[in-house]
Parts: structure tokens; sequence; C-alpha cells
């Protein structure tokens, strides 16, 4: 009968059949697989807010959609959940009536001997004149010895015997991991969480919700849950290739820090390197980017500061660290100013063209245009790496040219740069002044809690353990039957089932057969 048959609660029990079966599971694991695809490929919002930012820029037609189908936050997506939460189901519909089959099975006796073993794919025959009860008491002592669960009919005069039961085991332990696994994830989603931070050097960093730039956190997750740790960025190690074709990139960072896992703690120090992640209590912080921040100044027309310190650049090329950044001076008098451009860390000007050849801030040079007007505030919060050149004006030369503000750094990581001969520039208009004081690194840090990382280990260990005992345990079924003949000799036969595909019990019943012989004296 088709589904389209089938009345309401008929359909029901169809549809639950089907969602419970074996092959549904798999085929709702294998989806779960290509469902976690887009989330390697495409850059996540909860992992690196910076990347998605960028893609958003180079990709302006895609982005609408990627945001609608949920690509940048794949694994909160609702289509995602979706299958990760039909494939539990089906993963505890499948396991309970199979447990129950199994429970049912393992306490069951051995079955009694077929009528004719001699049609079974494995036998042996062979004649003896020992009694039957000595040859039955033999049989049992050597199927015991070879591990079997032995049942001996005196008056049939057989012996069943049964091993291999923990191969079922095995696969329902497997399925039962993966269960433990999906747990593991779903614990740490509903109270961990994963937050991105970027800290210059010289600064620091306390465990709050509003010192992130970025924070995912669970849904059962509580402010008061946060460790209160503290730690200050001190120093950034680098080493640069300095030859080969990826000369000028980037080989071994390390960032120093110093910490201290609650107020008033004893402080501790470690270098954070890429794949070596500090852990404090169950917190883990992953160093995952890097780049330059300009200390820049920005002074209005009073000649007041209306913005300092340093501001992200974000790289664009990996292997020159040509960076992108953004400055915005709100407070700015009689009106705010925005600048905008490239940071070059080791500047060449290359017929005509502003390049960096180098990833070391060697020469520090910034390009930027500048605009004055309203920064957009008032439509709400803004990326502090965009700026909304809407309401704003770009500064021209008096003669109508475009006006760049170029500058080298006056420091260089705090030493003076003494081939800087120009770290200040006044605007148009009388608008104000720009000057590049210093040039820092900066360093992204990932900052996450899983408290279920510990139960998917032991779900993958598990799935492990159970895979291998499916594999190699192999379920077999041995009967022996003695008969007494009227010529006073013994007929001994031996039959056996090999119940894994492709099995081969001939050597098992040969061993049997030659124990039986030599009344099990090999075993003893």
């Amino acid at each position: 009968m088709a589904a389209s048959e089938l009345g309401f609660l008929e359909l029901l029990r169809w549809a639950w059949r089907q969602l419970t079966s074996m092959r549904t599971a798999l085929v709702l694991l294998l989806l779960l697989a290509l469902a976690a695809i887009p989330g390697s490929v495409i850059p996540q919002s909860n992992t690196d807010a910076f990347a998605v930012q960028r893609w958003q820029d180079e990709h302006p037609k895609l982005t609408p959609i990627y945001e609608k189908l949920e690509l940048f936050s794949v694994f909160d997506s609702v289509w995602f959940s979706a299958i990760y939460l039909l494939l539990v189901v089906s993963l505890v519909g499948c396991i309970l009536p199979r447990t129950r089959v199994y429970w049912r099975a393992f306490r069951a006796k051995p079955p009694a001997a077929p009528r004719n073993l001699a049609r079974l794919p494995h036998h042996a025959t062979y004649e003896t004149t020992e009694s039957a009860d000595e040859l039955l008491a033999t049989a049992e002592r050597v199927l015991r010895k070879r591990r079997y669960r032995v049942v001996v009919d005196a008056e049939a005069g057989t012996v069943s015997a049964e091993k291999g039961h923990l191969r079922e085991a095995g696969n329902l332990l497997f399925h039962l991991a993966i269960l433990v696994v999906l747990g593991g994830f779903a614990t740490g989603s509903l109270w961990g969480y994963q937050g991105g931070v970027v800290v210059a050097q010289g600064s620091g960093f306390s465990n709050t919700i509003t010192q992130y730039d970025d924070f995912v956190p669970g849904s059962l997750l509580q402010a008061s849950d946060l460790e209160p740790f503290h730690f200050e960025f001190d120093k950034f190690d680098i080493e640069w290739l300095e030859s080969g074709p990826r000369q000028g990139m980037a080989q071994k960072f390390a960032a120093h820090l110093r910490y201290t896992e609650k107020p008033g703690a004893e402080e501790k120090k470690y270098a954070l390197r890429v794949n070596h992640p500090l852990s404090i209590g169950g917190t883990d912080l992953f160093l995952i980017g890097h780049g330059y921040a300009p200390h820049i100044t920005v002074r209005d027309a009073n000649g007041d500061i209306a913005a300092s310190g340093p501001a992200v650049f974000l790289p664009e090329d990996q292997a020159s660290f040509r960076s992108f950044g953004v400055v915005k001076a709100s407070a700015a008098k009689p009106e705010p100013i925005g600048l905008e451009g490239l940071l070059f860390p080791t500047f060449l000007m290359i017929d005509g063209t502003p390049m960096s050849i180098f990833g070391d801030d060697r020469n520090p040079f910034i390009s930027m245009q500048a605009y004055v007007g309203d920064l957009g505030w008032s439509k709400g919060s803004q990326s502090v790496y965009v700026l909304d050149k809407s309401g704003m004006k770009l500064l021209e030369k008096p003669d109508g040219g475009l006006f760049r503000v170029d500058l080298c750094a006056a420091k260089i990581n705090g030493t003076p740069n003494t081939s800087c001969k120009n770290s200040t520039v006044k605007l148009p208009d009388g608008a104000g002044s720009v000057t590049f004081d210093d040039i820092t690194p900066w360093v992204r840090i990932q900052i996450s809690r899983t408290p279920g990382k510990g139960i998917a280990l032991g779900g993958v260990v598990l799935a492990l353990i159970g895979l291998l005992g499916s594999l190699f345990i192999r379920p077999r079924r041995v009967w022996v039957r003695v008969r007494r003949r009227d010529d006073a000799e013994t007929l001994v036969e031996v039959g056996g089932l090999e119940r894994s595909n492709g099995g081969d019990a001939t050597d098992e019943i040969d061993e049997i057969v030659t124990q039986l012989k030599g009344r099990g004296t090999e075993d003893s």
C-alpha cells in the first residue's frame, strides 16, 4: 500500500518507521556532514567577524542571499538544527528497539541443533569408540574453553554453542556514541560561548561581555558564568621569511601575555601561539590573527584632540600585510572628521604606485582620504571598520585636486623613526590636522568555553571501540551431535554456522574436531 493510500494514523506510523530506520539515520548523518561544509568554506561570524566583513565587502550581491540562507552562521541556522534534531530522533528511535531485541537474544539460550548438520556450510564427522556421555562432556569442556556459551541436551545427544554476541553490542555502542557526541556538541551550544577580541600591544582585556568585539553565548549561559580572568598583551614576537617563494610572510609568532585567573590571584605569564591555546579554568584562548594598529591623533579646527590612539587596520594581503582601516573623530569641531585608507608596513613607491614590499613594519606609511560631516551614528550601531560616507564631504585641495593624508610613522613600536620627515599633515579648509604617532601590532584572540568537549571526546572513543567490535568480532554457532550405532561405534557430527558476511568457520570446525579427538587435551 502506498503512503498516499494510508489513513492519518497509518501515515504517522509509516513516517515514524521511515525516520527511525537505520538507512534514514545514515542518510541524515551524511546530510549533517554535507551541511557542515559551508561552515568550513564560508567565513563564520562567530569565529572571525573580520573575515565575514571582508567577504561581504568583496561580494555585495551575494551577501543578502547568504544572509537569508544563514550561511554566515551555519551551525546556528534553522536548517542545520533541523537535520541535527532529526538525526537525534532517528538514532534514538533506531537504538531503543534494537537494544530490546539484542537483550532478549543475549539472554536466550543457543538454539537447538539442526536435524541434519551435514547441510550446514561448515561441518565434519568422525567415528570413535568413546561413549556418548564422555563425548558430550568433552565437547562441553572444549567449547567453553573456546569462549562459547554452551547448552548440553543429554537426551538428544547434542551440544549447542554460540559466541560473538558482542558484535551487535559494538553496533549499538557505535550508534549510541554518535548520540553522545551530538549531546556533547549540544551541551557546548547551551552552556558554552565563543567570542573574539582584538587587543593592541600594551593593552589588556577583562573577561566581561562588554569588552568583546563579537560574542556568541549559549542559550543557557549567564553572565556570571564567565570566568573573571584578566590579561595584558605585553609584546608580540614574529619571524619573517627573508627569502624564497614565500618571502615577506610570517613564519612564527607569539603574543606574550601576563594574566590572572581572578582578581587578586597570582600573576602568570604565557606565550600564546597558534595551536597552543592558553587554558584558564574551562576557558580556552586561541591566537587566530594579527596585524598592525597605527596610533593616529586627529585635531579639529580649534587644535583640540578629537581622537587619539591605536586604530586597528585589517590586512588585505597576507604576503605584504597591506591593510585597510578607518579612523572616526566624532568629537571634532565644528564637524566630525573621518579618515579611510591603507597602511603599507614596508612602503615603497614603484612607478608612481604605493606598495608594501614586506610584511614587517620597517617603513610604515599610511595613505588616506579625509571626510567631514555626519558619521552616521544616528542610524544605529555600525562597524568600526566601515566609514559611512553618505552624509560626509570629501576634502579636496584648494585647486580641486584629490587630497590625501600621506604620512610616515614618527615612531615604530615606541622607537623614534629617524627616517620619517612628514608625520603630520594639515587638513584643507582649516578642518584640523592628522598625526601618525606610532605603530604597534595587534592580535585577534578567540575566547571560547566548550563544556561538552569532554563528552564529545568520550563519544568518539566509544564510537571507535564499538566500530572495532563490530568489525572484528565474528558471531558463530557450533553444534555437536553424538550417536551410538549398533556396531558399538559412536558417530560424532560437528557443524558450524558463520553469521558474519564473508566469514569462514572451516578452520574453527577443524580445530574443534581435533580437540575432540584428543579429548580436549590441547586446551588443558
